[in-house]
């Protein structure tokens, strides 16, 4: 079985890494998955190289964190992936006017369960390679548009420190469950595991007890001003396909 897939996509200080970490040690004490992450390489290569990639490096950036993806999903039954080649590709026509790496993306992207889209809503933390708070809301605008035509199922998740956590949980519980249940019982992930009081017990039990409903249903998520509306009704949780 091909490992679940959850891409984090955002603009440049969203939060993106720090949900991905707390979702990868969180989600194998909850579930006793097996969870793997895959980090930014985007970020690694501005790292190692002290510059932003020119137009004509954006492909081999886009190719890389794809082929790093598709090696840790081997032998896991998660995958986190901290962005994803479409983060790359979106940056090349935002930045250069260069169209060429979206079909690929979006095709690459397509073996993505669910997407978490971060929320422009947490305070902007600069690092000497980060364009500005200024291009949070052009990149924003400009990843909704290619999630709502690129078809990719995805959910915004918002607040600060553990809401954000409840929320990507939130998402992702209805997948996490149905990839348990279709887990051979010789699955690394469930030898071992009692039958009652066992694998999700804990996940399950915790989304029992949200108050009210957690669905999302608004139709106007593709707005980045709609969930800073609608912090007091935390949290969205079921993903929205366009």
């Amino acid at each position: 079985m091909t490992a679940l897939r959850i891409a984090l996509l955002g603009a440049e200080s969203t939060g993106k890494s720090t949900l991905a970490q707390a979702l990868h040690e969180t989600l194998p004490v909850l579930t006793g998955l097996r969870v793997a992450r895959v980090d930014e390489y985007l970020r690694e290569w501005c790292d190692r190289e002290g510059r932003t990639p020119r137009a004509d490096e954006q492909r081999a950036i886009v190719e890389e964190q794809e082929r790093r993806a598709d090696a840790l999903a081997v032998g896991h039954d998660v995958l986190i992936a901290d962005t994803t080649g479409l983060m790359p590709a979106l940056y090349s026509e935002y930045l250069f006017a260069d169209t060429s790496l979206a079909a690929p993306a979006h095709h690459a992207h397509r073996r993505y369960h669910l997407s978490l889209l971060m929320a422009t809503d947490l305070p902007w933390v600069a690092d000497g390679m980060r364009d500005g708070p200024h291009a949070q809301a052009p990149v924003d605008r400009l990843l909704r548009r290619w999630l709502r035509e690129g078809g990719h199922a995805f959910v915004v998740v918002q607040g600060q420190g553990p809401q954000r956590l409840e929320q990507a949980l939130n998402a992702i519980t209805p997948l996490l469950k149905d990839r348990a249940a279709a887990l051979p019982p010789t699955s690394p992930s469930t030898v071992g595991k009692p039958a009652s009081g066992g694998l999700f017990s804990r996940l399950l039990d915790r989304q029992a007890r949200l108050p009210g409903s957690t669905r999302w249903t608004c139709e106007l998520c593709d707005d980045p001003a709609c969930e800073h509306a609608l912090k007091s009704a935390l949290p969205p949780a079921t993903p929205r396909v366009p």
